[in-house]
């Protein structure tokens, strides 16, 4: 079994601040998977479908990391934490709620 550590971080936007949110989200992108370790790092958006009726923010970053190393050097960079300060916890950041999870692939 693999290492590999699974980040899903999901963020509601403040009230018509969707498609600013996911502009600068989509801006941590190219130096995400840049670095070391880094699988996939993509921005999604939810979109309704009959056979996925669970209850979600509607902007998803997907990522898979190598190692749990290598995430949380990605946690330590400074441009992550500076968004998470500026639109996360500061009140007036473009997030209204934001949950970040993180699983693995080692289920035993």
């Amino acid at each position: 079994m693999s290492k590999k550590v699974y980040c899903v971080a999901s963020f509601k936007a403040k009230e018509g601040k969707d498609k600013e949110l996911i502009e600068v989200l989509q801006a941590l992108e190219p130096k995400t998977t840049r670095e070391d370790g880094c699988i996939q790092y993509i921005v999604t958006k939810h979109f309704e479908h009959p056979n996925a009726m669970g209850k979600s923010f509607p902007i998803v970053f997907n990522e898979i990391w190598a190692s749990n190393e290598a995430f949380e050097e990605h946690c330590q960079k400074s441009y992550i934490t500076e968004f998470f300060e500026t639109h996360c916890v500061n009140p007036n950041g473009l997030v209204e709620d934001f949950n970040v999870c993180v699983y693995t692939d080692e289920v035993n």
